[in-house]
């Protein structure tokens, strides 16, 4: 599990643990992992011209002893100081002693950034809010356009650690050196788009790992521990069945897309009740296919409502009526009344509703701008009001759980080829199948968002991909996780 912490409780940690170590050794220790990633980047150290954008606060600091470093090493390394009158002191004198220099026309400094093979990325730190200022914006602007690498020290530059957001003008790197803990901002979009790829420098931060994260991210071996394996004694009723009532006259394909990602979702038969009953048969004749209704197509262990259900409110409504497991999408999520909802929440029959940002701007009543920069308040917000777990789909897929605390979880899997038409239908009867086999909600989406990403990227292999394409690669999915568990 890849965990994320607050800036408070890596600020909390990394005062527990200087107070043990001799002043400035903290500092040392993240400037030496900076500057070995640094070389890594570079590969050629001697010759190369790196420039460093140097800040006021730590981060600066880290620049400047990583500078020193390179420096010793034949690095020209010169320094931008945007508070001269505030850079680090003692990272300062270290630099100019290896041989560094220091940049003091604004003008000159925007070329060499431009030409710079190498541009670290020191200017605010993890607590910093809002874009950059003023004078550092042609310089961020410089070094995206330069034909250097860009090296973020901790987090980019006018990010906000805390929620990913990026509100005005920001740095973005090629790569992030963090250290001691993941920040949310580095695995939630916008921000990770501007983190690039991200390398973790531990530091000694232990104490962090006692206290709870804020974002935490499943690997392969956390999903190969969750997926339901059938036992010598299971059949297919013990497996679990999962009920499907999706589509309509209008929107057929939505049924079959949701019963094929059921049947590869471990459970052991797939109920389909609606009027593309026909289509379902004819692509998926293995289907228990019910004309009844819901509340009389038989037993199932968790139901999965709305994907192209249309205007069919009676069917959403009698789906959330069952004391079973739900998953609501697409219609679904507009035709669910809040009240009935909130309700199974608090009888403790769980529900896990799986909205896009715009469906998750038209629940809350906002733009969908607002959900897309502000993904971690909007899914929390969401799991609140509503009581139930949310999934809330998009570049960076976030799920969490009823009542909005705890750990939201962050999905590192998937590929922009995923927003294709269909797809969400796939996603969310692959999420039904699971909660039928026995996940929890949070789990069930989380895993189903996990193998969704992986068959996307499976499927797609860097050109376009149909939804059924994706359906398809699930099993392989399915395969190499638990080939990674061995």
């Amino acid at each position: 599990m890849r965990t994320a912490y607050s800036v408070e409780t890596v600020r909390a940690a990394e005062r527990e643990l200087m107070a043990r170590l001799p002043e400035g050794a903290l500092m040392q220790r993240a400037a030496a992992g900076l500057a070995a990633a640094c070389a890594d980047v570079l590969g050629r150290v001697y010759g190369s011209r790196v420039v460093l954008l140097v800040g006021s606060g730590d981060n600066g600091g880290d620049a400047l002893y990583a500078g020193a470093r390179l420096a010793r090493r034949g690095a020209g390394v010169r320094a931008v100081l945007l508070t001269p009158g505030r850079a680090h002191a003692g990272a300062l004198a270290a630099l100019r002693r290896a041989g560094g220099s220091v940049v003091s026309d604004a003008g000159g400094a925007v070329e060499l950034v431009e030409q710079a093979d190498l541009v670290v990325d020191g200017i605010v730190g993890i607590g910093g809010k809002g874009g950059l200022r003023e004078n550092a914006v042609p310089l961020a602007e410089a070094a995206r356009r330069g034909r250097g690498v860009v090296v973020a020290v901790d987090l980019p530059s006018g990010v906000d650690a805390d929620t990913g957001e990026v509100r005005g003008a920001a740095v973005r790197a090629d790569v992030t050196v963090t250290f001691g803990a993941y920040k949310p901002g580095l695995l939630i979009d916008p921000a990770r788009e501007y983190a690039g790829v991200v390398r973790f420098v531990g530091i000694g931060l232990e104490t962090v790992g006692v206290r709870a994260p804020e974002v935490e991210a499943l690997q392969h071996a956390d999903v190969a521990r969750l997926l339901p394996v059938p036992g010598a004694e299971s059949d297919k009723y013990r497996r679990g069945v999962v009920g499907v009532a999706a589509g309509s006259a209008r929107y057929p394909g939505a049924a079959v897309l949701a019963v094929g990602g059921a049947l590869r979702g471990g459970a052991g038969a797939v109920r389909y009740v609606g009027p593309a009953g026909g289509a379902v048969l004819t692509r998926y004749p293995e289907t228990l296919v019910s004309e009844r209704g819901p509340a009389r197509a038989g037993r199932v262990q968790a139901w999965v409502v709305g994907p192209g259900a249309g205007d069919d409110a009676a069917t959403v409504g009698e789906v959330l009526a069952a004391d079973v497991p739900v998953l609501i999408d697409a219609d679904g999520l507009r035709l669910a009344e809040v009240g009935a909802v909130r309700g199974r929440g608090l009888r403790g029959v769980p529900t896990l509703m799986t909205p896009h940002a715009g469906e998750a701007a038209a629940l809350l009543g906002v733009e969908r701008e607002e959900v897309e920069s502000g993904r971690l308040a909007a899914v929390r917000e969401l799991a609140a009001r509503y009581e139930a777990t949310v999934l809330l789909k998009g570049s960076t897929t976030v799920v969490a759980e009823a009542g909005g605390g705890g750990a939201v979880r962050v999905n590192p899997t998937g590929t922009p080829w995923l927003a294709t038409a269909g797809s969400g239908d796939v996603l969310s009867g692959l999420g039904g199948s699971l909660l039928a086999a026995g996940l929890s909600a949070v789990d069930a989406g989380s895993v189903a968002a996990y193998l969704h990403g992986l068959a996307g990227r499976f499927a797609a292999e860097g050109a376009p991909v149909a939804a059924e394409d994706v359906a398809g690669r699930i099993v392989e999915a399915w395969r190499s996780v638990v080939g990674a568990r061995g």
